[in-house]
C-alpha cells in the first residue's frame, strides 16, 4: 500500500489492489479510516472519524487532489 504523503497526523495512501475502482485515496489516523473518491472529491466511507474531522480531511484531499490523481495514474498506468 503505497503511502503518497503524510500531512499532520494523516497518512494518505492507496492499495495496490485498488486498480479496478475509480481513483480514490484512503486516509488513516490511529485507528480511524476514511476513503474519498477523487473526481469529484467526495466521501466514500469512513470508520471512527467525526464529522468535523472529515471536513478537515476533505479539505486536505481537495488541496492535494492533483497530486493524488497524478500518483494514481502513474502507479496504475492510466
Amino acid at each position: 500500500m503505497p503511502t503518497l504523503v503524510q500531512i499532520g497526523p494523516y497518512r494518505f495512501f492507496f492499495y495496490a489492489g485498488d486498480r479496478h475502482e475509480p481513483p480514490h485515496i484512503h486516509v488513516e489516523r490511529d485507528d480511524k479510516v476514511a476513503k474519498f473518491w477523487l473526481d469529484p472529491v467526495r466521501l466514500q466511507s469512513s470508520r471512527g472519524v467525526s464529522s468535523k474531522e472529515l471536513n478537515q480531511i476533505r479539505k486536505l484531499v481537495q488541496e492535494n487532489q492533483e497530486l493524488f490523481q497524478r500518483r494514481w495514474n502513474e502507479y496504475f498506468g492510466h
